[in-house]
């Protein structure tokens, strides 16, 4: 073993090992390169289940040339497969905090890993996390809250699988005054509000709502597939 000093990141220096085996002198050439070059720490990696899918978080300490994360994931009886990309933060020395949410979950468990490319391409994986989404077993409809309301109240349902939503207000007569809900949606827990204010108002999707809703009875109205349900509210002024 030998120690030099004095030495300069970042450059090359050339070495040569000279020697004599049984009579026989040799010499090996080599290059390197002393560099100050941190790896890619990664401090903490955990998921948690929402009503809507399951949140990844992620936090470096360090990174070195650091790409980005490639997010994997697999079910029980499949293999790993990508399913977005995070960028990184290059090369730092400052701690970096990262999310990465997945709405397309399924009931079960479900596994994840982070895949960590470096600028040259060299990758390496994290710990595999598992996570466990339990969505509900039924579709259901939930009566409105508050009822009577005035001038707003709150619309929940549950979807047992994904399927095409609409949610819809009828007046006495039959006739639709507003759309709340027209989108494909997966399996878990919703709620949407309904507000009584005048004037018409356009919901996200293009979406308009009819405003000034007399006091009265409504109804709404879930189609989700082949379910249909059916709840009464009231609007009082």
């Amino acid at each position: 073993m030998f120690t030099v000093n004095g030495v300069v990141l970042d450059k090359i220096y050339n070495i040569i090992l000279i020697g004599t085996a049984n009579g026989t002198s040799w010499e090996n050439p080599y290059s390197i390169t002393i560099s100050n070059d941190v790896p890619v720490e990664l401090t903490s990696f955990n998921a948690s289940a929402s009503k809507h899918g399951i949140e990844l978080k992620w936090s470096t300490a360090t990174e070195t040339n650091n790409k980005g994360f490639d997010v994997q994931k697999r079910t029980n009886d499949r293999n790993f497969q990508s399913i977005g990309f995070v960028d990184g933060s290059g090369t730092t020395t400052i701690k970096h905090d990262y999310t990465f949410f997945d709405g397309s979950t399924i009931s079960g468990k479900v596994y994840y890993r982070l895949c960590q490319i470096d600028l040259d391409g060299a990758f390496k994986y994290s710990e595999v996390l598992e996570s466990e989404e339990k969505f509900p077993s039924q579709f259901s409809l939930m009566q409105n809250y508050p009822n009577p309301f005035n001038p707003s109240t709150v619309i929940t349902w549950q979807l047992a699988v994904g399927a095409h939503v609409t949610l819809k207000v009828y007046d006495v007569l039959g006739n639709e005054v507003a759309t709340l809900v027209n989108e494909v949606k997966t399996p878990g827990s919703y709620e949407v509000e309904f507000q009584s204010t005048a004037g018409n108002r356009q919901l996200a999707g293009g979406v308009s709502v009819k405003g000034g809703y007399a006091s009265g009875i409504y109804f709404y109205q879930l189609k989700a597939g082949n379910f249909v349900q059916t709840k009464k509210m009231i609007y009082l002024k």
